[in-house]
């Protein structure tokens, strides 16, 4: 009986695991999905999360609602003249992961993604008055930094970090350009 109450202190649920028990059989509880081991009000909430991430927040016109949105959701998102645009995906299971500092403009459908392989999660920090381009994909298969003024081409592949100043652009993405450099 103490085991049940250790769970409940931990905020795992009751119902849920026996539920899936009775879908699967016995079986032990440390074998048990992690979505299953949730309290029925923490799924609960995290589906509302969810939907308001992935259904609302996207389709949204106003760019201050919907940036209030994902803020909502947990998001680290910095103020200044930051601009997110519309049908952008961010990875809702990774919410504590990504930071979106002040001065940003985050263009229309780039995708974020901070889990990869085996679920690991990765930060994804996009730092102060960095451009992101169109339809770009941001994958972190490791901690991956957006660099200070750094620009992101349209449908790019970013699958590593950018430094500040640069531009990036292809598929995987590839530095083209530094502002410091003297060919500009």
């Amino acid at each position: 009986m103490s085991h049940i109450f250790q769970r409940i202190k931990k905020g795992e649920g009751l119902i849920l695991p026996l539920i899936y028990r009775f879908k699967h059989g016995s079986i032990p509880y440390d074998n048990i999905p992690y979505y299953y081991r949730r309290s029925l009000i923490t799924q609960l909430l995290h589906s509302l999360r969810k939907f308001i991430c992935q259904n609302v927040a996207p389709n949204c016109v106003f760019n201050a609602t919907r940036m209030m949105l994902y803020r909502f959701c947990g998001f680290k998102i910095g103020g200044g003249k930051t601009t997110i645009g519309m049908k952008c995906y961010f990875d809702d299971l990774c919410v504590k992961e990504m930071l979106v500092e002040k001065d940003v403009t985050i263009s229309y459908g780039v995708y974020f993604a901070s889990h990869g392989k085996h679920q690991a999660h990765h930060k994804i920090t996009i730092r102060k008055g960095a451009y992101i381009g169109t339809r770009a994909t941001i994958i972190a298969t490791k901690d991956i930094e957006i660099g200070e003024n750094a620009i992101v081409g349209a449908m790019t592949l970013v699958n590593r970090s950018i430094p500040p100043n640069s531009t990036a652009v292809g598929v995987p993405c590839r530095i083209i350009k530094h502002k410091n450099d003297d060919t500009e």
